[in-house]
C-alpha cells in the first residue's frame, strides 16, 4: 500500500458519519478531498458532502467543483448497463 495521503473518499455501504469522519480526517492534511459514488450510493454522497458544509461551516470548509456523469458496467447477466457517477469536491477556505 502507498504512504501517501489519499485525496478520494470512496462512499458505499458503511453507516453515513464513518465517510464524514474518514473525509474531516483526510481536510486536516490536504487542501481538497474528492467524494466519488455511484449508482445508489450518490445520495450518501450528498449527505456526507453537506454535514461537512453546514456543521463545520465554522472550521472553513466548502463545496467546491461537482461532477456527474455516467460509467459503462456489466451485469452479472452479461448485459451493458450505465451507472450514475457523481464525485463531490470538499475544500478548506482559504484563510
Amino acid at each position: 500500500m502507498s504512504t501517501e495521503a489519499r485525496d478520494t473518499i470512496f462512499i458505499g455501504k458503511k453507516p453515513l458519519m464513518a465517510y464524514v469522519t474518514s473525509t474531516l480526517i483526510q481536510l486536516a492534511n490536504l487542501p481538497s478531498v474528492n467524494i466519488k459514488a455511484r449508482g445508489l450510493s450518490i445520495g450518501r454522497a450528498v449527505d456526507v458532502a453537506q454535514i461537512i458544509a453546514r456543521k463545520t461551516e465554522n472550521a472553513g470548509y466548502s463545496i467546491g467543483e461537482i461532477k456527474i456523469g455516467s460509467e459503462s458496467l456489466e451485469s452479472q447477466d452479461g448485459r451493458t448497463r450505465n451507472v450514475s457517477t457523481i464525485e463531490i469536491e470538499v475544500k478548506r477556505n482559504q484563510a
